[in-house]
């Protein structure tokens, strides 16, 4: 009796250790499963990461690689607002021309303008880097094509161009600066809302919109605005030099049509970038050489927007429109 109780006793522990092991197993097998599914899905996501690159740097790096073999005018955009986080920023078009000149087939330039103007240093940049160009290679002419509107800051820039090309119904000019906001010191009197500011420095909140505008801070502002004005205005006559006409209006901030730019020396004639490329630059075939922000650069862009935004709303206030 004791020798079955014995032997039934060894065989439930025989049983349960069979199910341990089976269980211990099976975890580890499910365990191997899931590292391999891991490994899996992290390839495949970094195959797929590897694709997207491959996608939007193959392109340049051909061209880089091949250029264009046959003779061109380069076309470089300059469109929409100018401001270091738009598409038409200093950087991007600085680019754009050093790849054009760096082409030996390149025999023109046309900058093609369509932008109201923005930031009075982006402008300022590109100006000096195409009065660089034109100093290092004489030979190269530089146009600006003017669509729609060429205006404040995008003025500043076509200024250094040897001629500049517009539309008889093209906008053209607005050769001024300013620095708007908004004052909200009677509504908050209106609705009973007490402003409470608190300041270590005594122009720190110079031009607070929620308290009175102060005579010597407003002196002050408009002291800057005069001279970033005057900085545009030796640029522009720098750049156009005797073709401007004596105009007493010329540097207040109107804007004209492309006909009446013409009469008053801020342009130089008719055409679009067809005409002055095959007319004037003598080489029909066009190529843009306008940079192109990557993918994977406007995401990293992205990403650090908000908080930049916010920080850099003071400093652009101050704009060439």
């Amino acid at each position: 009796m004791e020798n079955q109780q014995d032997n039934q006793i060894k065989m439930a522990a025989g049983w349960e250790r069979d199910v341990l092991e089976k269980v211990a197993l099976a975890a580890v097998t499910e365990q191997a499963r899931a590292r391999r599914w891991s490994v899996f899905f992290k390839s495949l996501v970094f195959l797929y990461l590897c694709v997207i690159l491959t996608l939007f740097t193959f392109p340049n790096i051909m061209k880089d690689m091949s250029g264009d073999s046959e003779e061109h005018t380069a076309v470089i955009d300059i469109v929409g607002m100018i401001a270091e986080d738009k598409d038409a920023n200093a950087d991007s078009i600085i680019k754009s021309l050093k790849n054009a000149v760096k082409d030996t087939n390149t025999k023109g330039i046309i900058l093609h303008a369509n932008s109201p103007g923005g930031s009075p240093v982006q402008s300022s940049y590109v100006y000096d880097e195409i009065r660089k160009i034109k100093k290092e290679h004489p030979d190269l002419p530089i146009y600006t094509v003017v669509s729609d509107i060429c205006a404040s800051g995008c003025y500043y820039i076509a200024s250094a161009s040897d001629k500049i090309f517009v539309n008889q119904a093209s906008l053209i000019g607005s050769i001024g600066v300013l620095m708007d906001g908004f004052g909200f010191v009677n509504v908050m009197e209106k609705l009973g809302v007490e402003r409470r500011l608190l300041t270590a420095g005594t122009h720190k909140a110079m031009l607070d919109p929620f308290s009175p505008p102060k005579e010597d801070e407003t002196r002050y502002m408009q002291g800057l605005l005069d001279q970033v004005h005057q900085q545009f205005i030796g640029a522009v006559k720098a750049g156009r030099g005797d073709r401007l006409k004596d105009a007493p209006e010329l540097f207040s901030g109107l804007v004209w049509t492309g006909e009446e730019g013409v009469k008053l020396g801020v342009a130089d004639a008719f055409g679009n970038d067809d005409y002055v490329a095959k007319e004037v630059i003598g080489v029909e075939n066009k190529v843009d050489f306008t940079q192109q922000e990557q993918l994977l650069d406007r995401i990293a862009g992205k990403l650090g927007a908000s908080f930049g935004q916010a920080i850099g709303t003071m400093a652009k206030g101050m704009s060439l429109q």
